[in-house]
């Protein structure tokens, strides 16, 4: 017999008021926090459906059409050959990215960006935690409008959980090629202004 239960995911504040069910032979299966999505399930398979979610830690919410922005993040994904699952974008300041950076990945500096990637073979499913600060610095330093940074940084996070690297020998190149494809299909009216 089967038994439904409900699994914790290892990332306790980044799935704030989100739950996930799922169908296994043990209720003793489970992690850390609730997740919410919506599932099918086929023999043990559990198929999610796709679901964005936006949440802000400490800053005001960035001007995006979600609308324009998911449609974008499906098409990106499936140039890449996956199906969207459930995202969560948590845009912050830089002490929240900080803080998570210590406490999940024992890393004592500042980034724009942190994936936590709970995908699958076929579709992806992850939280993003991104500091709107750092973006704004970034931009700065590079010498490019904000927005932009911002859109690359986004996609920065699909890339990841498209299985994307950029940290070994010639990995970042490939990002950056794969970030430029994106923004070249980036539809008009993503930024609500």
């Amino acid at each position: 017999m089967l038994k439904v239960t409900i699994l914790r995911l290892p990332y306790p504040r980044l799935m704030l008021g989100r739950k996930l069910m799922c169908v296994r032979k043990s209720p003793n299966f489970c992690y850390s926090q609730l997740i919410v999505l919506t599932l099918h399930l086929f023999f043990y398979n559990v198929i999610v459906s796709m679901e964005i979610s936006y949440m802000t830690q400490n800053i005001d919410m960035p001007q995006l059409n979600t609308a324009v922005l998911e449609e974008w993040i499906e098409k990106v994904a499936s140039m890449l050959g996956k199906r969207v699952g459930a995202l969560t974008y948590v845009f912050c300041d830089d002490e929240y990215i900080l803080d998570t950076n210590r406490q999940f990945l024992g890393h004592d500096y500042y980034t724009d960006i942190i994936t936590f990637d709970y995908s699958n073979s076929h579709r992806i499913a992850g939280d993003m935690v991104i500091s709107i600060d750092t973006v704004k610095s970034n931009a700065q330093q590079l010498g490019v409008d904000y927005d932009s940074e911002l859109l690359r940084v986004i996609i920065h996070g699909v890339l990841h959980l498209c299985g994307i690297n950029d940290k070994g020998p010639g990995e970042r190149e490939i990002m950056e090629q794969h970030e430029n494809e994106a923004l070249a299909v980036l539809p008009q009216g993503i930024l609500a202004k």
